[in-house]
Parts: C-alpha cells; structure tokens; sequence
C-alpha cells in the first residue's frame, strides 16, 4: 500500500487499493492520540477548550489544539469563535463527526467487553 502524505492519498492510490481505502482513510483522518476521546465527548453537545482539556487531563495545550485543528480540517469538528472578551470557543461535532459515534461507541462496547481480559 502506497504511503499516506500529510495532503492524504493521491489518485492513483484510491485506484489500486479501493478494498481497503476506506479503513486506510478512516485511519489517517483519526490518526492521533487523543481524537476518538474528542470525537466521544462532543458527542452530546458543544464544549468550551478549557472542558476538553479537563476532561483529558494531561494532554499538552499544543497537543490539544493539533488534535483540534485537524479534526476541524478534516471536517469532523466545528469551531465557533464567540466576540467576546476573553474570546470563548466552542467546539462541536459536524454531521460528519456525528455520523462516526455509531464506530465510537462499537469501540467502547469491545473495549468494555474485552478490555480487562487477559490472554
């Protein structure tokens, strides 16, 4: 399989690899760390920055706005900035981002179900 670049996958690679495509590209858009944790707590409404911090605790502030940029680019996200002062974001899923919970939440289920288990 041909490497993804950070522009994601060229033509002719959609072309020669179109049975896996959509896992490959499904991977490179959530490729991160901390964006399935994102992407599952806007899941009920919009947060505010600082909330999303706090809720991941000890992830870096540059790492945190990385992870939001990328989401927001790769339409998963929504950025709204408010006029005020202080300025206030807030951040919520697009109709993209809410049509990835269903995998979100599969992802929880196996992890609950499998999670704890040892081999």
């Amino acid at each position: 399989m041909s490497r993804i670049c950070k522009d994601g996958f060229d033509e002719e690679c959609i072309k020669e690899q179109r049975e896996v495509y959509g896992i490959a590209y499904t991977q490179n858009i959530l490729s991160g760390r901390w964006k399935y944790l994102i992407l599952w707590f806007l899941k009920s409404t919009e947060r505010r920055y600082s909330e999303i911090k706090a809720f991941l605790g000890d992830i870096s502030q540059g790492s945190l706005t990385k992870q939001l940029r990328e989401l927001e680019t790769d339409g998963l996200i929504n950025r709204k900035v408010f006029p005020e002062v202080p300025p206030r974001v807030e951040y919520s899923l697009t109709s993209k981002g809410e049509e990835f919970i269903p995998i979100i939440d599969l992802m929880e289920e196996f992890g609950k179900k499998f999670g704890e288990q040892v081999d």
